[in-house]
């Protein structure tokens, strides 16, 4: 057994031990006291009298009577313009190095103040989720292994006070001095732009690294094992990577790639799922035999929810003002919830985009359902993300395939609506679409009564094209980019479905 594996994850255990909190509630108060009082003197601070807030009996309450909900285009435009031009003390005390341009599923990018307090609040979020390594059966020789970050370019966009780049980029870039000699693909190779030669240079020089833990989104980390295993002529990625006993998944919900990464694999690995979002590390799983995260309740972010019903929404996709927040004391298991934080980068009650359903209450766990825009719901659907993702798992083992990406829309025919989606079907397998769809409606059915509903009344049809995965990742590079942080997203609007609708066609001849 490696000694020196041994002593690391024996340290692990020991400070596992004290790593834990039996109050989530009480950090939860003791984070937006710390928060207040940072930023009491900040001109957001004044204009909402931090300062009186915390001299409240109920400051909890004060917070949220005072300070009002905000979106990202809000908070831009009242706050966060003066940022790029240079202020300080607008949101949070100083100034900043970066800003994290998001990039994930939004049609324009996001500025998103990344301070030095949040930069330290990233890494010991990485710091709790190595330590919540001990609660996985996992080898001595592991904790001695090279760390694969799959992430976007360390090279940023320089300007006058202040660097850009997506989160990964930006915490890639300022990992910690300790943690260097795990990391991979080092610093040359992260700083490549290009996605294409960045996997070519990781699949040149994979043999000679002994990587245990993979991070990074589900899709681009598929298509750079495939580079590596097609590189190298072997079988599977443990042929390259024989220590390999760890994938930490975030930025998308794994399940839909689960049965494409075993055939990847040699032998199964831990997978751990992550939420690290352009504002912050928000959840990490902490246990095994659950996908469930638990929120990082004492580390610069306090968390809200307001209960995911249509009623406390706009046709935006925003908060109304009369909507009910709760905080974490008063959420119940089971239900989904709009997710709306406020953090040591200045984001002040910000509603991320995220849904998300409690899974426990105690612990503190939640689970990802979807965006709060990629919602499907026109003519009554109410179809969740993860609800799909459900039907899609559903779909392969019924079909004996492998669906890599989806996207849905509910689009005209005529006067009325249908749901018209495209699926990307790994391999050549032959699939009747219209047996396809009929099998998709009914699991959609028995999955939420609310689109049974509507398929009998506004709902006039379901229908499906059966796509390459390649045409999703084409279309990514021609209109987004490739790799780091880009998703694809799950339900378009109508206009912009029927853009991608026109590339399929093109690319298809």
């Amino acid at each position: 057994m490696d000694l020196i594996g041994e002593i690391i994850k024996k340290a692990i255990d020991a400070a596992g031990l004290l790593g834990g909190h039996s109050d989530a509630v009480a950090a939860q108060a003791k984070t937006l006291q710390h928060l207040l009082e940072k930023a009491k003197l900040t001109a957001f601070g004044k204009k909402y009298k931090f300062a009186e807030i915390l001299q409240a009996d109920d400051m909890i309450t004060a917070f949220q009577d005072k300070v009002p909900l905000h979106d990202y285009d809000k908070l831009y435009a009242e706050w966060w313009h003066y940022l790029l031009e240079g202020h300080q003390n607008v949101t949070w005390p100083g100034g900043q190095d970066y800003f994290a341009l998001s990039s994930g599923t939004t049609s324009h990018s996001k500025y998103i103040p990344i301070t030095d307090d949040m930069l330290e609040s990233i890494q010991r979020s990485g710091i709790q989720q190595i330590l919540s390594l001990k609660n996985f059966e996992l080898p001595s020789e592991f904790f001695t292994k090279q760390i694969l970050m799959l992430g976007s370019c360390t090279r940023l966009i320089e300007k006058d006070d202040h660097m850009e780049g997506e989160i990964s980029g930006i915490s890639a870039r300022n990992i910690p001095f300790w943690f260097r000699r795990f990391y991979k693909p080092g610093p040359e190779i992260a700083a490549v732009a290009d996605w294409e030669t960045k996997i070519d240079r990781i699949a040149e020089e994979a043999r000679d690294w002994d990587v245990g833990s993979i991070t990074g989104i589900p899709s681009w980390t598929e298509i750079m094992l495939k580079r590596i295993i097609a590189r190298h002529k072997v079988n599977h990625i443990h042929d390259i990577w024989p220590h390999l006993e760890v994938y930490s998944t975030g930025g998308v919900a794994f399940e839909p790639y689960s049965k494409s990464f075993d055939k990847l694999l040699g032998r199964p690995v831990t997978v751990i799922e992550t939420y690290l979002a352009s504002e912050g590390y928000l959840a990490t799983q902490k246990r095994p035999d659950t996908h469930a995260m638990a929120l990082i309740v004492d580390n610069g972010i306090f968390f809200e929810f307001v209960p995911f019903k249509e009623e406390y929404m706009d046709q935006d996709g925003a908060v109304t003002a009369d909507a009910p927040v709760l905080t974490l004391a008063d959420v119940e298991e089971g239900e989904t919830y709009i997710l709306l934080i406020s953090t040591c980068a200045g984001a002040w009650r910000y509603m991320i985009g995220d849904t998300v359903e409690v899974t426990s209450k105690e612990l503190a766990e939640i689970r990802i359902t979807g965006r709060t825009k990629h919602f499907l719901n026109v003519v009554g659907e109410q179809l969740a993300v993860h609800q799909m993702n459900d039907a899609m798992q559903r779909l392969e083992k019924q079909f004996d395939i492998s669906i890599k990406e989806f996207v849905v829309s509910a689009i005209h025919r005529g006067e009325d609506y249908i749901n018209k989606w495209y699926v990307a079907v790994d391999g050549d397998k032959y699939l009747d679409k219209e047996q396809f769809a009929e099998a998709l409606n009914r699991h959609l059915t028995e999955l939420n009564k609310n689109y049974g509903v509507a398929r009998a009344k506004a709902l006039k049809g379901v229908e499906v094209e059966l796509v390459s995965p390649d045409v999703f990742y084409q279309w990514n590079k021609e209109t987004r980019k490739l790799g780091g942080q880009i998703k694809i997203p799950r339900v378009m609007k109508e206009a912009d479905f029927l853009e991608l609708e026109k590339f399929i066609e093109a690319h298809a001849q």
